[in-house]
């Protein structure tokens, strides 16, 4: 399954019975260690980070109701170079050897506690309701309205409009069309203002 959404469709369906998203993360990169695809957890975990986009949690509660209780997007996190060459403006060898500990510690922290992941609730339910906490990331924004028509597209660019104030700005060249963000998209973890929609119908 993991393989199939990495290069053979589009886009991937599937079930599972986790019940958050890190055990569902933890559960795939297990089956694929298992199945001897990869000997290592942190590369078989990449592999399903990459493929996890969003998850649709759904419950059912002890009157027998089936809703959906949150939609949770997995952002990837990148590997980014800090390592820095300050140590070469010190003066004294006391002074460099700091600047040295530091990029040390940094390596190594790199190395050992490594995160791969992280995830926001784009949409909860609470109290009969379902509430918008986290804008969708900008990667995926991007690939949305790149699989969307026009009409699609216009009525996705409300929605974002209206629900966290992030305006998509179409601007033309000769041959491309291009579209840019014109307010940033909140850090993750840090909410956007709550926006109540409708409540669900319960299904039996």
């Amino acid at each position: 399954m993991i393989q199939s959404a990495q290069v053979a469709s589009k886009f991937t369906l599937f079930t599972h019975h986790a019940k958050t998203f890190p055990d569902l993360v933890t559960a795939l990169r297990n089956s694929m260690l298992r199945a001897g695809v990869f000997r290592n957890e942190k590369t078989a975990e990449e592999q399903v980070v990459q493929v996890l986009n969003f998850d649709i949690h759904l419950v059912k509660d002890f009157r027998g109701r089936r809703y959906i209780e949150r939609v949770t997007e997995c952002v990837p996190v990148e590997d980014k170079n800090e390592y820095t060459f300050d140590y070469r403006k010190e003066k004294t060898l006391e002074g460099k050897l700091d600047k040295f500990m530091d990029n040390a510690t940094m390596f190594f922290t790199k190395s050992t506690n490594k995160e791969l992941y992280k995830y926001v609730n784009i949409l909860e339910y609470h109290d009969g309701s379902y509430v918008l906490t986290n804008p969708i990331s900008e990667h995926n924004i991007t690939e949305m309205r790149n699989n969307m028509d026009e009409s699609d597209i216009d009525g996705f660019a409300d929605f974002l409009n209206r629900n966290w104030g992030i305006k998509l700005k179409r601007l033309e060249d000769e041959e491309t069309e291009v579209f840019t963000l014109d307010n940033s998209i909140p850090a993750i973890g840090e909410k956007a203002p709550a926006k109540r929609g409708r409540k669900p119908k319960a299904t039996k």
